[in-house]
């Protein structure tokens, strides 16, 4: 088994755990490093079949993506309330 070179979710748990305001959260960003990895995993997958680790990381990293696309969608509703 590879070594997962980056855990999104461990960013996000912090960042969740820190108890952020609505306005917070709607301002969060991933780290630069979480950006770049993901960049990496996308232009993989554009230029050559990625390996099973890499898929699974990549499949991993979107679902974080639209978890926190949804806490986005229900902080801004708060803060427009």
């Amino acid at each position: 088994m590879a070594v997962k070179v980056f855990d999104i979710w461990y960013e996000v748990d912090e960042f969740l755990t820190s108890t952020p305001t609505p306005e917070q959260i709607f301002a969060f960003r991933p780290s630069q490093a979480a950006r770049e990895r993901l960049r990496y995993l996308l232009d993989a997958n554009s230029n050559r079949p990625l390996s099973s680790d890499e898929e699974a990381e990549l499949n991993e990293t979107l679902a974080v993506e639209d978890f926190v696309r949804r806490l986005k969608v229900r902080a801004l509703a708060k803060v427009q309330a």
